[in-house]
C-alpha cells in the first residue's frame, strides 16, 4: 500500500497538467449509488476539471458502449468485465494496450492479485486495470430459517437436495431465484458444469467455438440441474421474480426462502435493502457445494473476477487517461472506501485492513475465497461473444421453464450457426 501511495504521488504528468486547457477525460461506469460516489471521489482527487464520470444502467450501458466505441462519442475510459466482451473490442482494435504501462510501473502491477489482473489479459497483453471489488458467486442463506429447521448449510449436492425436502416441508421456498432474468439462472449452470466436469469443458467452448457444447458432460450437468428444478427447489413462481427490484433478495431476508445463489454484491444489497436482517447476524454464506464423483477442483469459483477500466485506442486524452488509471485505483483512500462499502478490492496484501474494517467477517471470507481459488471462471455471458451469450441466456430460460431437455439445450447451442 505504501508503494501504491508513492506511485499515486509521483505519476507522470498528463496533458491536463499544464500547457493550456484540455478536454476532460470522459469515464463511463455502471450506475451504483454506493460505488459511484467512491468513483467520483477518485476523480476529484485526480482533478475534477480533468475528468468526468458518466453512469448508465446495466443493459443500456452494454448497447451504448458497443455503439460508441470507435466513434467520436467514445469515452476515454470505460467500465467492463474483461473476458469475451472485452476481447471483441480488442480484436476490433478499439482498446489501448496497457502492458507497457504496467511494465513501466511495477508497483502498480504488483498491487493487484495476479489472477484478477489477468482477467483483462488477452493474447498475452493487458487491456484493463481492476477498479471495483471481486465478485465471486456465493450461496447465501438465512441463518434463522436454518436454525428453526434444525438444518446446516450444504457442503455437498446431496446435502442441498436434502435441504430442498426439509424446507418444502416447512412451507419455505428452498432457494430464491430471480428467474425473470436469465443471468441469475446461469450461475447454477456454471457451477454445476464446473463441479461435474472441471473448468476445461467451458474453456473449450469459449476458445474453440459452439461445437464444444456437444461434450457429453454438458448434458450430464444439465440433467443434474434439471433434477434440482424438478424437485421444486426454486418454487413455482420463480419465473416472475426479479433481481433488480429486490425480489429474490427480499424473499431471503424475510425468511420466505432459505437460500439464494448470487454474486458477492448481494451482501451490499442486503445491507442497503434489509439492514436489520444483516445486523441481526441472520445472513450466512458458504461456497457452492461439491458434487460426488465430479472432476471440478475444490475451491473453484465462478462470477466476475472484478470490473475493469479500459482505455479507448486513439483517444485524444489517452495519456491523461493512463495517468488516471495508474494513480487513482490503488490509493489508500480508494481502497478504504471500497472496503467500507462492503466491496472487496482485488488489491494484494489487504488482509489486516479487511479484518479491522466494517463487515470484516464477510469481506475477509470473500477475499480468501477469491485469492485461493485455483480457477476463477468469468461468468459465461461475459466470457462469450455477445451474440452467443444472448442466445445462450434465452435458451437457458427455456430450459428452466421445462421447455427444453438437457440434450435439446446442448444441441441448440452447439448447432447455432
Amino acid at each position: 500500500m505504501l508503494a501504491a501511495a508513492a506511485l499515486a504521488a509521483c505519476g507522470t504528468a498528463g496533458p491536463g497538467a499544464g500547457g493550456g486547457a484540455q478536454e476532460p477525460v470522459v469515464i463511463w461506469a455502471l450506475q451504483d449509488d454506493a460505488l459511484n460516489k467512491i468513483e467520483q471521489d477518485s476523480i476529484n482527487r485526480f482533478g475534477a476539471d480533468r475528468a468526468k464520470l458518466e453512469t448508465f444502467g446495466n443493459d443500456p450501458y452494454k448497447q451504448k458502449l458497443r455503439v460508441a466505441l470507435g466513434s467520436p462519442q467514445a469515452p476515454d475510459v470505460f467500465f467492463n468485465w474483461g473476458g469475451g466482451n472485452l476481447k471483441e473490442y480488442v480484436d476490433a482494435g478499439k482498446v489501448a494496450d496497457l502492458t507497457g504501462l504496467l511494465e513501466a510501473n511495477p508497483q502498480l502491477k504488483s498491487a493487484f492479485l495476479p489472477s484478477v489482473l489477468d482477467g483483462a489479459k488477452i493474447g498475452g497483453k493487458h487491456y484493463g486495470i481492476p477498479m471495483r471489488g471481486m465478485q465471486p458467486v456465493v450461496l447465501f442463506y438465512n441463518k434463522k430459517v436454518f436454525a428453526e429447521a434444525g438444518a446446516q448449510p450444504p457442503k455437498t449436492w446431496d446435502d442441498l437436495l436434502g435441504l430442498v425436502d426439509t424446507f418444502k416441508a416447512k412451507g419455505v421456498t428452498p432457494i430464491a431465484l430471480a428467474g425473470s432474468q436469465a443471468w441469475t439462472e446461469l450461475m447454477w449452470a456454471e457451477y454445476v458444469l464446473d463441479r461435474i466436469a472441471g473448468s476445461e469443458v467451458f474453456q473449450n467452448i469459449r476458445d474453440n467455438g459452439p461445437q464444444g457444447w456437444k461434450d457429453p458432460k454438458v448434458v450430464e450437468a444439465m440433467t443434474v440441474l434439471k433434477g434440482l428444478i424438478d424437485k421444486g427447489a426454486f418454487g413455482d413462481n420463480f419465473a416472475s421474480v426479479g433481481y433488480d427490484i429486490g425480489g429474490a433478495s427480499t424473499l431471503l431476508a424475510q425468511g420466505r426462502a432459505a437460500m439464494h445463489l448470487m454474486g458477492s454484491w448481494e451482501y451490499t444489497n442486503q445491507l442497503s435493502q434489509s439492514p436489520d436482517f444483516v445486523k441481526a447476524g441472520d445472513l450466512g454464506w458458504v461456497a457452492f457445494p461439491s458434487i460426488a464423483g465430479g472432476k471440478g477442483q475444490a475451491g473453484t469459483v465462478v462470477g466476475n473476477a472484478t470490473n475493469y477500466y479500459s482505455l479507448t485506442e486513439g483517444s485524444p486524452q489517452l495519456e491523461a487517461a493512463k495517468e488516471f488509471v495508474s494513480t487513482q485505483l490503488t490509493t489508500p483512500e480508494y481502497v478504504k472506501a471500497l472496503i467500507d462499502a462492503g466491496d472487496v478490492p482485488a488489491v494484494a496484501g489487504i488482509e489486516e485492513q479487511l479484518k479491522s474494517a466494517p463487515n470484516a467477517e464477510y469481506t475477509t471470507w470473500v477475499y480468501e475465497l477469491a485469492k485461493n481459488a485455483p480457477v476463477f471462471q468469468l461468468s459465461w455471458d461475459q466470457d462469450l461473444p455477445a451474440d452467443q451469450a444472448e442466445f445462450m441466456l434465452t435458451q437457458l430460460q427455456e430450459f428452466f421453464l421445462g421447455n427444453l431437455t438437457p440434450q435439446a439445450f446442448a444441441d441448440s447451442l452447439a448447432n447455432r450457426a
